[in-house]
C-alpha cells in the first residue's frame, strides 16, 4: 500500500509534481514551505505546514516526503534537503508522471521524478533525487547521476553517462556514448559532441547573424 506523501516546496516545480500525483489519487497530508501562492490552485484543499521541521511531526515510517524544490546550476538547496532529511530517516517518493513512457527494464533511485512526456529507454539508470523533467528523452543504456537536473525537452542517446550534480539545461542534445563530469553544465540548446570534464560549463556557440540585402 502506497504511504501518504508530504511535499516539500511550493512553487512551480512542486506544482507540477502535486498536480501529477493528484492525477493519480495519492494522498497529499500537507505542503511545507514558508509561503503558498493563494492563486496556484492546484494546492487548494491542502494542508500548509509554514516549517521544514513540521516534517519531524509525522513519524519516518508512515509517510515518505517529495522533494518538490527546483533545480537550478549553483543552487544546491534541493541536494541539501534531500541529505538533511534522509539523515533523519525519512524516505523520498519516487514519481513517475502516468503520461511519460518508462521501460520496465530501467532502474530509479530513490526520489526520481519523471514528468510529463518524458521517455526513458531500456537499461537506463538514474541516480536518486534527479529530475528527468517534461519532455525529455533518455534513450537505451545512459546512466544518469544523482541530483542531476535534465531539462525540458533534452534528448540523450545511447550509453550517455552523467555524473553527480550535473544540469543539462533545456532543448540540449547528447550524441552517443558521450560522458558529463560531475558538478558540470550543458547550457540550453547544446549539442553536446565530446566527453565534458568536471566543472565545466558548456554553451552553444553563438550564432551569426547576416543581414540579407
Amino acid at each position: 500500500m502506497s504511504k501518504a506523501l508530504l511535499i516539500i516546496g511550493a512553487g512551480g516545480h512542486a506544482s507540477v509534481l502535486v498536480d501529477i500525483l493528484r492525477q493519480q489519487n495519492r494522498e497529499i497530508l500537507g505542503i511545507v514551505s514558508p509561503e503558498i501562492e493563494l492563486k496556484n490552485r492546484v494546492f487548494d484543499g491542502i494542508e500548509h505546514f509554514k516549517n521544514d521541521d513540521d516534517v519531524l511531526k509525522f513519524d519516518n515510517q508512515s509517510v515518505k516526503l517529495v522533494n518538490g524544490l527546483g533545480s537550478l546550476p549553483g543552487n544546491n538547496l534541493r541536494t541539501v534537503l534531500f541529505s538533511k532529511f534522509k539523515g533523519l530517516g525519512y524516505e523520498f517518493e519516487t514519481v513517475i508522471a502516468s503520461n511519460s513512457i518508462v521501460s520496465e527494464y530501467v532502474e530509479l533511485a530513490e526520489g526520481v521524478q519523471i514528468f510529463n512526456g518524458a521517455i526513458v529507454q531500456t537499461n537506463v539508470i538514474i541516480g536518486a533525487n534527479s529530475i528527468i523533467n517534461t519532455g525529455s528523452i533518455i534513450e537505451h543504456d545512459c546512466v544518469i547521476g544523482g541530483n542531476n537536473h535534465i531539462a525540458p525537452g533534452v534528448t540523450l542517446s545511447g550509453n550517455v553517462s552523467t555524473s553527480e550534480h550535473v544540469h543539462i539545461g533545456t532543448g540540449a542534445s547528447v550524441i552517443q556514448s558521450i560522458s558529463i563530469g560531475e558538478n558540470s553544465i550543458i547550457g540550453a540548446g547544446t549539442i553536446a559532441t565530446k566527453n565534458i570534464a568536471d566543472n565545466i560549463i558548456s554553451y552553444p556557440s553563438k550564432g551569426i547573424t547576416k543581414v540579407i540585402k
